[in-house]
């Protein structure tokens, strides 16, 4: 109990006397995975779509042909990026490409860190919502494809207006759980000097040598912020679903009730020249 106690303390004085850089690194943190998730998102969208366009034997060579090496491209980059880990890849592009183009390209100052990380994030975010968009369009109904196109909807109308729709809200839980490991992953960007909530930890603890205290505090911190997340991506599901108790239609609103029927040539349902007809 003792312990517990002092460990309270310890970390009361922590946010006293640090509290503004925690609270500067949780920004940051929020920041670059909000950012990075949402351009990873479109990364995947673009790279979901170009891997779903449909061609045959019977299309021309040079389609095909285009079609496969965007594919193959699109594999690569999924490939790489889903198999080596964030912290190399921010060491490959923060120190990698100053090094093959013989520093024309560098990334100085804060806003050359920004960028980097934000490269970083967005790229390896991208890869795995590539797989991710390109299920969720699979996993659409290809009745739904067959209808817009019997309506005559080009290949990109059906996209935009029928199918990533549907697929959008049948991977939505997959970009919410992106979007909280990233919160997570961030961390990783200390490599290259970008000033997040966990760079924030490493600073007060070398400085304090209160190890833990600034860890446990850091816990608590990331935890609120997943928690949060999670509830408002839950929020959102819900909005999209819609309501969860509806009234079947059980008459055609659009259909005339029977006996309403006018007779072009004649004055009312039930005229007087249908009843003699009828009568005969």
């Amino acid at each position: 109990m003792d312990k517990l106690i002092q460990l309270f303390q310890d970390i009361g004085k922590l946010w006293e006397k640090y509290g503004d850089s925690y609270i500067t690194g949780m920004r940051n943190t929020l920041i670059l995975a909000v950012t990075a998730t949402v351009i990873g998102c479109l990364i995947g969208f673009l790279c979901g779509i170009l891997n779903t366009i449909p061609y045959s034997k019977n299309d021309p060579w040079l389609k095909r042909a285009l079609l496969t090496l965007i594919r193959g491209i699109v594999r690569v980059y999924v490939e790489v990026f889903r198999g080596t880990p964030m912290v190399l890849q921010a060491v490959f592009i923060f120190y990698g490409l100053p090094y093959f183009t013989d520093n024309a390209v560098q990334f100085k100052g804060n806003e050359g860190i920004w960028l980097a990380s934000m490269i970083v994030v967005s790229i390896n975010t991208g890869a795995y919502m590539a797989e991710s968009v390109r299920g969720g369009i699979i996993s659409v109904d290809p009745g739904q494809t067959e209808g817009a196109k019997a309506i005559g909807m080009t290949h990109v109308q059906t996209m935009l207006h029928v199918i990533l729709p549907q697929a959008l809200r049948n991977i939505l839980p997959q970009i919410g759980n992106n979007f909280i490991i990233n919160l997570k992953d961030t961390s990783v960007m200390f490599i290259i000097g970008f000033t997040e909530f966990f760079a924030t930890h490493k600073s007060v603890a070398g400085a304090t040598f209160k190890y833990f205290p600034s860890a446990a505090l850091e816990m608590v911190g990331y935890l609120a912020m997943t928690l949060i997340a999670s509830f408002l991506l839950r929020w959102v599901e819900k909005k999209l679903d819609g309501s969860s108790s509806y009234d079947l239609a059980n008459v055609d609103p659009l259909t005339m009730t029977a006996g309403t029927y006018n007779h072009p040539q004649k004055g009312g349902p039930f005229d007087d020249r249908d009843r003699k007809e009828d009568n005969k």
